[in-house]
């Protein structure tokens, strides 16, 4: 089987395989992101527990991204992913039958979040690195825009299809939907014939190794510059599920159904920025600054936004532009990476993108409990873009 050109990844039976499970499973994982946000502030009715959840469910990531990618770099990638989605499917049956029972409460929520960014430390940079594995290194980039292609295309599907639920039906299906997508991925990994095995080792301890794969991306100038635009982006843009509940319900005042078609918005704006990054061999770093400016800019134009058609079109924009930026770092960071480094280079990928999150998440649920979102809004986009600003001069300082 022939795909065109822009899809050329899924010409491998095991991408195919892969890919199509994922796409099933992150529905249904976008599905419990909103119905757990909603859930948290049918239960506190507080932006800052809202930010606390996001706050907990990263710290693993922001603490042990170093550790888990020597893991990634040691261990067989499809067992550990194995493994990774029987935690976070069992997470989920846990969370939906608490709320069945009618005994959820907050701290339950605040707990399974912690659990859940356990696994998802562990399952990061072995996903990332696995699917080189299943592509090879000439259809790497086109692979990574069609997961994030996948996962921004469940973006539009889950929330809006939670929103449905949740309105009608309240948040039980959602969790429940989403612990039957990880039994769905497992039955694909299984099926598959890319065992991910490590690379030879040497004789160096796990320090050694975690020094080494740290020390390579602080030699490498560009390594450093795309990591540092990540790191602006990741900690002051992509916090929707703290950003856009808040906006929903605080400021235009809409409900469940409403912030599905928000949450949606910020999809397909991403849907079309991975399509985007598919058609590139090798991102340009001019066009990861680019990408970083307008979803920077975007987000702090969010802080005068009163109408939901305003708000669809930035959230779109923002979308996009973030996509763009995170995808094209990730496949230029798999490319610049040796094969030996490159579980653990994206780990340093993986704690960036999700580690940082807590940081954020904490600041825009502090900022939103005693200013409002708006102003949360404005605060975060002004830092992200004086960063943008100290990195672009330093890059052609150096130059």
């Amino acid at each position: 089987m022939t795909f065109p050109r822009g899809l050329r990844a899924l010409d491998h039976a095991d991408f195919r395989l892969f890919f199509g499970a994922q796409l099933i499973s992150l529905v249904g994982s976008w599905m419990q992101t909103v119905a757990q946000s909603w859930l948290v502030l049918q239960l506190a009715d507080s932006a800052f527990k809202l930010g606390l959840i996001g706050t907990l469910q990263m710290a693993p990531v922001l603490l042990f991204s170093i550790v888990s990618g020597v893991v990634a770099d040691r261990l067989p990638k499809r067992r550990l992913l194995v493994a990774t989605q029987a935690a976070l499917g069992l997470q989920a049956l846990a969370l939906g039958g608490l709320v069945s029972a009618g005994h959820v409460r907050y701290w339950h929520i605040a707990v399974l979040a912690v659990l859940m960014g356990f696994a998802n430390v562990l399952d990061m940079p072995a996903r990332q690195s696995y699917v080189l594995d299943l592509v090879g290194k000439a259809d790497l980039v086109n692979a990574v825009a069609l997961n994030s292609a996948a996962f921004n295309a469940a973006r539009i599907v889950g929330p809006a299809v939670a929103g449905l639920l949740i309105a009608r039906f309240g948040v039980v299906p959602a969790f429940l939907i989403n612990s039957v997508g990880f039994v769905l991925v497992i039955v694909a990994l299984l099926a598959l014939d890319a065992e991910g095995r490590p690379g030879p080792r040497g004789a160096g301890t796990m320090v050694a190794e975690i020094a080494a794969g740290i020390g390579y991306a602080l030699r490498t100038a560009q390594m450093r510059l795309i990591l540092g635009l990540l790191f602006a982006v990741s900690l002051c843009v992509f916090n929707f599920t703290v950003y856009v509940p808040l906006l929903a319900k605080n400021v235009l005042g809409v409900g469940a159904e409403g912030f599905g078609f928000l949450m949606a918005a910020l999809g397909v704006g991403a849907v079309a920025g991975a399509l985007t990054v598919a058609s590139f061999r090798n991102p340009p770093l001019s066009g990861m600054f680019l990408a970083a400016f307008v979803a920077c800019a975007g987000l702090t134009a969010m802080s005068v936004v009163r109408h939901v058609p305003v708000a669809v079109a930035l959230l779109f924009v923002i979308g996009f532009s973030g996509l763009v930026l995170v995808a094209s770092c990730n496949t230029a960071l798999q490319l610049i990476a040796p094969d030996a480094l490159r579980g653990r280079v994206m780990s340093l990928y993986s704690l960036i993108w999700g580690g940082v999150f807590p940081i954020g998440s904490f600041m825009v649920g502090s900022i939103s409990e005693v200013w409002g979102v708006s102003r949360a809004f404005l605060v975060m986009g002004t830092i992200a873009l004086s960063a943008l600003i100290a990195l672009s001069t330093w890059w052609r300082v150096r130059a």
